[in-house]
């Protein structure tokens, strides 16, 4: 936000907000805008309107033809952030039926599809639990189906935190059988009961904390427009971008970007790009599996 906030009242910032996210995003706001979704007389609409364009000239003009407000030659955002990727999330998040804030800003709704992502059969008493032991900084008594043993296996573990793979949730957790931190899939985890308070201090867990940089690039196999439109399509400069993960989501992130692999098994076409720092980063990923 800019100084001009700072004299405003919250509503009166929420309602410029408000103004800037509709014509930028919808192209054109008015006074019955105001009025619908922020529940303004049509005296405070104009007001409203007449005062930002006071602070904020040739931000916002009349079109006398349309008989509304559109954008003006130097518009540009104070009240709110004009996120690309955030109003995508959110008309994604329209489509499928979610909540959203202030959805009620957003006018139109276009078709959307998007990949199916299968359901995973979560418990709710065991996601209770683990939010539960993480709150209260308790042991937690499960009975856990890994993939590296053929029937399930009771265990201690002290979660602190979740995490997102982008297609499962975790409990990130330290395991008293084996004294590190682990990430539990939480729809495997078949039984949960809360155990005996833990001293544990989640501030170890030093793959949490710590950050590793994915330096990417285009594919040097494409061709120089086709790296212009790689180098677009993930916001690089000059030529490459850095991406700041968890280590302990590494080879999640690896997975996403399809850098867990060799580039050279894929076409360029399939692989669009590639790590300038593979060798750091797989010293990284090595280092945490041992």
């Amino acid at each position: 936000m800019t100084s001009e906030s700072n004299s405003l009242s919250r509503w009166q910032q929420d309602r410029r907000a408000f103004i800037e996210h509709r014509v930028f995003w919808r192209g054109r706001v008015g006074l019955a805008d105001l009025m619908d979704v922020m529940g303004l007389s049509r005296a405070q609409a104009s007001k409203d309107l007449n005062s930002y364009i006071n602070d904020h000239p040739e931000h916002i003009i009349y079109d006398k033809t349309a008989k509304t407000y559109v954008l003006g030659p130097k518009f540009e955002e104070h009240y709110t952030a004009l996120d690309p990727s955030e109003y995508l999330d959110d008309l994604l998040s329209i489509s499928r039926g979610g909540s959203v804030p202030a959805a009620d800003w957003i006018v139109y709704q276009p078709d959307i599809l998007a990949t199916t992502v299968p359901g995973r059969g979560l418990s709710a008493l065991t996601l209770r639990n683990v939010l539960l032991a993480c709150e209260q900084r308790k042991e937690l008594q499960i009975s856990y189906q890994s993939m590296s043993s053929p029937d399930p296996e009771n265990r201690v573990i002290i979660p602190h935190a979740l995490a997102h793979d982008g297609f499962r949730w975790h409990a990130r957790a330290l395991c008293s059988k084996d004294q590190v931190f682990k990430d539990f899939v939480l729809g495997r985890i078949l039984k949960s009961a809360l155990g005996e308070q833990s001293d544990v201090d989640a501030g170890t867990d030093e793959d949490w904390h710590q950050t590793i940089t994915l330096k990417i690039a285009p594919h040097p196999g494409l061709s120089e427009n086709q790296r212009r439109i790689v180098e677009l399509d993930y916001a690089m400069n000059d030529g490459a971008a850095e991406l700041s993960v968890r280590k302990c989501l590494l080879f999640y992130n690896l997975k996403r970007l399809g850098l867990d692999v060799d580039p050279s098994i894929r076409a360029p076409q399939d692989q669009h790009i590639v790590l300038i720092n593979d060798g750091e980063v797989r010293a990284a990923l090595e280092r945490g599996r041992r």
